[in-house]
């Protein structure tokens, strides 16, 4: 068994243009003073850690990771939710993810899709020069608008398509493999890989890639009625990273999983501040220990009632809380005793 990394913070919700929230050192400093131990950095906040800069510059690193240390820190791992979406957009989402890329790229698909293949490759290259072992992440999407099929999808098209998203992962993969870092994706609505079965298929397409690997996120699976407990039971030796976000699911007569549309905070699952939802996390953290899952507990703060000052200042204490000091030895290893092999034939009656 193995004790949780942690607490730990993912910067990505509390990026702002007033201090302390406009600045790496600004951001160590209030994330330290709230008792966090690590931190999360999301690559897309150029003005917090500069890829291309970092994929040329070992110095450049040993610089940043200094910096971060200086506050007592760590980097848990680096992010790229938002290029690793980019990798896969179906012509559906064209207009809407355009927003997420340069605007040298925008309005060319295969631009955007080169792009963000090399950005996710060169954060591979960083997080060997940070001395990271796992990188955080999305799959992106090619089959999610045929997630409920109606019309019928065609025979064949989920294998074409996880086939496709296999081909364009697979170099990236292969990279990370050569710098020894996993990818680990977050299993999320919206992406093909949201749940075990999705991750099962890529992972299949992949050829079984060890790299491939999962962001665990219990909040996702609450919304989607998963059993995220068991989850842990099947998918253990391939989580990597771990987000401790909350949430809860409270169906009506009127609306259940889909929502009906409605404002994040009059939806049936809602994401929810830390211990304000219906996640176990007892369960979560026992299980996790359990299986020696050598992972940062990390918090992702999205809540649409509680504010993010509140969340992040109750978050540390509460991981910190649930974090369990693996057992070093048998609660009952006093009762034991020497024996030999004589002894246990002796006590089989052999």
């Amino acid at each position: 068994m193995k004790t949780l990394k942690g607490p730990a913070i993912f910067l990505a919700q509390f990026i702002d243009n007033e201090p302390p929230f406009d600045s790496l050192d600004g951001l160590c400093q209030w994330a330290a003073g709230l008792g966090y131990k690590g931190i999360q950095i999301p690559t897309w906040e150029s003005h917090l850690i500069d890829i291309d800069k970092a994929s040329e510059s070992q110095t450049y690193c040993d610089e940043l990771m200094g910096k971060v240390h200086s506050y007592g820190l760590e980097i848990t791992e680096l992010s790229t939710h938002l290029q690793g979406q980019l990798v896969a957009v179906h012509p559906a989402y064209n207009v809407l993810f355009d927003s997420f890329a340069p605007k040298a790229v925008r309005n060319n698909p295969k631009a955007r899709t080169a792009w963000a293949i090399d950005v996710v490759m060169k954060s591979g290259t960083v997080s060997k020069r940070l001395g990271l072992k796992s990188h955080a992440t999305f799959s992106g999407a090619l089959l999610w608008p045929t997630i409920y099929p109606w019309p019928q999808r065609p025979a064949g098209l989920v294998a074409v398509g996880f086939n496709e998203l296999a081909d364009r992962w697979m170099p990236i993969l292969n990279h990370f493999d050569e710098q020894g870092v996993d990818i680990c994706y977050e299993l999320h609505p919206g992406e093909d890989l949201h749940d075990g079965i999705s991750f099962e298929r890529f992972l299949e397409a992949t050829g079984n890639h060890n790299r491939v690997n999962i962001l665990y996120d219990p909040s996702h699976f609450v919304l989607q009625q998963l059993d995220y407990l068991t989850f842990i039971d099947y998918y253990h030796d391939r989580i990597k990273a771990f987000h401790v976000k909350d949430a809860e699911f409270n169906p009506t007569g009127k609306q259940g999983v889909y929502g009906g549309y409605a404002d994040w905070k009059d939806r049936a699952g809602r994401f929810r501040s830390l211990g304000d939802g219906q996640t176990d996390f007892n369960g979560i953290f026992s299980k996790l220990t359990q299986y020696g899952c050598d992972v940062w507990a990390v918090m992702e703060w999205e809540c649409c009632i509680k504010s993010s000052k509140q969340g992040a200042e109750e978050g540390a204490p509460f991981i910190k809380k649930h974090i369990i000091e693996a057992a070093e030895r048998s609660f009952d290893d006093f009762a034991g005793g020497e024996t030999d092999q004589e002894t246990l034939k002796n006590i089989l009656g052999i």
